[in-house]
């Protein structure tokens, strides 16, 4: 495995879904899967992240709100166009998204989010 670079861009989630995946389709053909988490944390009022996920399975289609799930990708900010003008979005790219029912499936990818994040 290759050493990250030290100005890794990781995220890792832990909340419930706030808004249920709604897919698109772009005009390439990739599907992309928008949905909303909702992270509460213990000394502050709750957020909700926007979350993208390219190329959504199954699973992720059918996620619920008020699903707890766990996430990892990295944040970007993107511009497109709309209405004549550019505008931008600052969303989680989620390369994983499992149920925290899912256990072992949870751990294994907080597991790996630390490792990437300790190699950098």
């Amino acid at each position: 495995m290759s050493r990250p670079h030290p100005a890794t861009n990781v995220c890792v989630l832990a909340g419930t879904v706030h808004r249920a995946p709604e897919v698109r389709t772009l005009r390439s053909g990739e599907q992309v899967a928008h949905l909303e988490v909702r992270v509460a944390p213990p000394d502050g009022p709750a957020e909700v992240v926007p979350v993208a996920v390219a190329d959504p399975s199954a699973a992720v289609r059918e996620l619920a709100p008020g699903t707890p799930v766990v996430l990892q990708g990295r944040v970007r900010r993107r511009f497109f166009r709309t209405g004549g003008a550019t505008q931008s979005r600052t969303e989680v790219a989620a390369t994983a998204v499992v149920p925290a029912r899912r256990r072992a499936q949870a751990r294994r990818l907080l597991d790996a989010a630390a490792a990437n994040l300790a190699a950098s």
